[in-house]
């Protein structure tokens, strides 16, 4: 099987792209990097060219997530075992190459959700380092799905696309792409409905969950959960909303994993104190705003 790098973009549709570009650089402490003439806003936590794509759409929710391939060699092989795994990869056009900023890419529909996945090994390196503002970020973290099937979600992932389950909790899953060492890359939430959860930012300290969760208070921006401690991943967590109610989530401290002779996934007791070893609650707009953008494709499921 082939070997991921990490998760490299997630692309979101926004109703108000000037005020989402805004919000994404000043509130959450990215770096814009460009829009161009199509109306996306390109914005970035690392030397990356992009980690965030916002794209104007009268429709928000998510509409791809792009995930890095090591080397060019491992996405030839990807590539290779979708087409044989019936999965019809589709190579990203000439054009939309150049305005990613990418080398070769290619796409496919996951099909029990219907969530787009690029991925590719090459994108355009900054030259000049990103530089936190006044959260620490680190990189982009992880993306999470409210899913109808997750069991037939999670199958895909896992034989597929060489995902590694970290832990259940009853029909939740938290899975990383190997070998990314991070708990977890990519999540499914049991949900009668399926969306966007949430899409994570990795902070340096506790310090910054804290001074973020004042400011974020203090600039009247809505708190969604936190801050608190999920028991699965052991990170210290803290959510809010985008200008769209998308919710967003700082992090510190997540489990990392050997390459080699890693623990099996747990499965984990169920109750509020597995999701918050603090006790938190989450308000009724956590995690519930965030279509999957519809995409036509005719993968065998």
């Amino acid at each position: 099987m082939f070997r991921y790098k990490k998760i490299g973009y997630v692309a979101l549709n926004v109703s108000d792209i000037q005020k989402s570009t805004k919000f994404y650089q000043e509130t959450v402490g990215l770096q814009h990097v460009e829009s161009n003439e199509k109306g996306l806003s390109f914005l970035r936590c690392s030397n990356d060219h992009h980690n965030i794509i916002l794209y104007p759409s009268s429709d928000p929710g998510i509409k791809r997530v792009g995930f890095q391939l090591e080397n060019d060699t491992q996405l030839e092989i990807a590539y290779n075992e979708f087409v044989k795994n019936g999965l019809n990869p589709r190579e990203v056009s000439s054009i939309e190459i150049e305005e990613l900023k990418q080398g070769r890419s290619f796409r496919i529909i996951e099909p029990n959700t219907g969530i787009e996945l690029e991925f590719y090994s090459k994108m355009m390196h900054m030259i000049k380092d990103f530089v936190p503002t006044h959260t620490k970020i680190q990189r982009l973290g992880h993306v999470v799905l409210n899913v109808v099937d997750v069991e037939s979600t999670l199958k895909f992932f896992v034989e597929k696309l060489n995902f590694v389950v970290s832990d259940h909790l009853g029909e939740n899953a938290w899975m990383r792409c190997f070998p990314n060492p991070y708990h977890h890359s990519f999540a499914l939430i049991k949900s009668n409905e399926n969306k966007l959860h949430h899409v994570n930012f990795m902070v340096e300290d506790i310090d910054d969950i804290g001074i973020s969760r004042n400011r974020i208070l203090n600039g009247d921006v809505p708190i969604a959960f936190g801050p608190g401690r999920h028991e699965p991943s052991e990170s210290i967590f803290f959510y809010f909303l985008d200008p769209d109610g998308m919710t967003l989530e700082y992090s510190f401290g997540m489990e990392e994993f050997p390459e080699g002779n890693a623990r099996d996934a747990r499965i984990l007791e169920p109750g509020p104190y597995t999701l918050d070893r603090w006790g938190g609650k989450p308000s009724p707009q956590f995690a519930s705003k965030g279509k999957i953008e519809e995409q036509v494709d005719n993968v065998l499921k």
